[in-house]
């Protein structure tokens, strides 16, 4: 059988090479059309940030290498054009001569990634120090205009992840940055609770973030950007990281459904509607493990898992893919940003909304050892059965470590109540006796059973702030936190002694701290009669 794979940075490769080990009779040809095979994309931006020194170790194998090993023959800087499904062959064009010939095949697997989009910026392709980064090409040209030009700022467009990892590695290579995004938040689709921490913390470390704004022009050949709130800013360079669309065009072509927005659709078995055509990788539409809803698969990780199991389905064996969970981690300065399912953002949009939510920032290991630093979570949970539906996390150490852990859960569908009886190794410099995993299903259950309600500041209705008392616990010494201004301060080790003062005629909220202390005070105000709902902020 002779397998013709279309792509070859992450599932192709992975699908080539876990197929040959499999069976050493199939013939297996591979087509890229840029100029590398199976390299690290995610490691570019600290290739450019000089984290990573070694240009080469960026480029996993080579079309050689794959020969010799593998038995694989790798064409690189050669692109299918067209796809004959009636006669099973492809249309292959030679970028470096022009040439063309056909080829047949009896599977064909397409796995040709995705590409950046650009915003239609008037002047952004007359911008000379303009740059995208999808591949080593890409870093190759940003990392010679870096040398050569030597540019003391740069503007990237775009603060979801890509723009954040290519910010720090541009600032910590003494670049001046600015980061522009036209959403009101970074990092999206975080949630706010998530995304307000790491705007801080890209402020802190001297980024100018400038967010709601488009860019409305670019002029002088990329040295002027035009916004849209009417500020012009002078830069050296330019990064669009504005996302990314599927590579569907030879797919379309050959009469293979697409979803909505582009993507390819397949089944359980990552097979297209056209007989012997297969797809895997961000080409893909799959479906979500959380829900069950058609979703884009988008990461790298993913690709590869599916370029393995789909050697596994050609070969014969009886398997089925599963879906597309999503789980990602960012390294952001000296804070990991870590997400796993869904984030509100998501369920919104798939119009989802019987679910709860919580907030919650214990120490990342116990707090009598040295270096304890608070690592927010938030969990997001069936409104009926606790199940998990997603995760999402940003603090200094141990982020991807509990994240993890609840990517696993999720696949495995535990809930909330499931998650106080996970047994997370715990030794004071890396744990708590009560992980925060654990800690996160005792708060899940509050909100379940109705031990312990929780609101977040911005749902609390605005006749409530004249009305309602609200109640602030700290103790003497303490700074104020959260943003709600108290009726009353009485220190916790005080309110059962002055639980008289606290009115039955009003709604009660604590406002909000971090740690047990809240909810120790609604605890005791619930044993005198009295609801109090705790107020969540991040």
């Amino acid at each position: 059988m002779k397998i013709i794979v279309v792509g070859g940075v992450a599932g192709g490769p992975s699908f080539a090479t876990r197929l040959r080990r499999l069976n050493e009779n199939h013939e297996i040809v591979l087509y890229e059309r840029g100029e590398n095979i199976s390299f690290a994309s995610c490691a570019l931006p600290y290739y450019l940030g000089g984290v990573i020194k070694d240009r080469d170790s960026l480029i996993e194998r080579t079309p050689a290498q794959l020969k010799e090993k593998n038995n694989i023959d790798v064409f690189i800087e050669h692109e299918v054009t067209s796809i004959d499904p009636i006669n099973k062959t492809v249309s292959v064009k030679n970028l470096a001569d022009g040439t063309n010939k056909i080829d047949n095949y009896d599977r064909l697997i397409l796995a040709s990634g995705a590409r950046p989009t650009l915003p239609p910026i008037k002047g952004a392709n007359e911008a000379k120090n303009g740059f995208i980064l999808r591949n080593v090409t890409h870093a190759d040209k940003i990392m010679d205009f870096l040398n050569t030009e030597k540019p003391q700022s740069v503007t990237v467009l775009g603060a979801g992840v890509m723009g954040l990892e290519l910010a720090e590695n541009f600032k910590e290579r003494g670049l001046d940055v600015t980061l522009i995004d036209q959403l009101p938040q970074v990092a999206f689709p975080y949630d706010t609770e998530i995304a307000a921490l790491v705007y801080d913390h890209l402020v802190e470390h001297g980024l100018h973030v400038i967010l709601n704004t488009t860019v409305t022009e670019i002029s002088d050949h990329g040295r002027t950007v035009h916004l849209s709130n009417g500020d012009t800013l002078q830069t050296d360079m330019i990064i669009f990281a504005t996302g990314v669309a599927p590579n569907n065009e030879l797919a379309a072509s050959a009469g293979i459904d697409l979803s909505k927005s582009g993507q390819v659709k397949v089944d359980n078995r990552l097979q297209t509607n056209v007989e012997d055509i297969y797809a895997i990788g961000d080409i893909i539409e799959t479906t979500s493990i959380v829900t069950g809803l058609p979703t884009p698969s988008m990461l790298s990780s993913a690709a590869n898992r599916q370029g393995h199991l789909l050697a596994d389905i050609i070969n014969g064996a009886d398997l089925h893919y599963r879906g597309y969970l999503g789980s990602g981690v960012a390294k952001i300065f000296d804070y990991t940003a870590s997400y796993t399912g869904l984030t509100e953002h998501m369920l919104k949009a798939a119009g989802i909304t019987n679910y709860k939510t919580i907030f919650i920032t214990p120490f990342d290991h116990a707090y009598f050892y040295p270096g304890a630093e608070r690592l927010n979570l938030k969990l997001i949970f069936d409104g009926e059965t606790g199940k998990i539906l997603g995760a999402q996390a940003v603090g200094k150490k141990g982020v991807d470590k509990r994240i993890g852990q609840l990517s696993v859960a999720i696949t495995g569908n535990l809930t909330v109540f499931d998650l106080p009886d996970l047994e997370i190794p715990y030794s004071p410099p890396y744990s708590s006796s009560r992980d925060v995993v654990n800690i996160a299903g005792y708060v899940g259950i509050n909100q379940m059973t109705k031990v312990a309600e929780t609101i977040d500041v911005a749902a609390i209705p605005a006749e409530d702030f004249k009305t309602a008392y609200f109640l602030d616990v700290r103790e003497p010494g303490k700074a104020k936190s959260g943003s709600v201004e108290a009726t009353a301060n009485i220190p916790l080790n005080e309110l059962r002694d002055r639980i008289a003062e606290i009115p039955k005629d009003k709604k009660v909220y604590l406002t909000f701290r971090k740690g047990l202390n809240t909810y120790t005070a609604a605890r005791i105000l619930a044993g005198f009669g009295i609801k109090a709902i705790m107020i969540e902020e991040n």
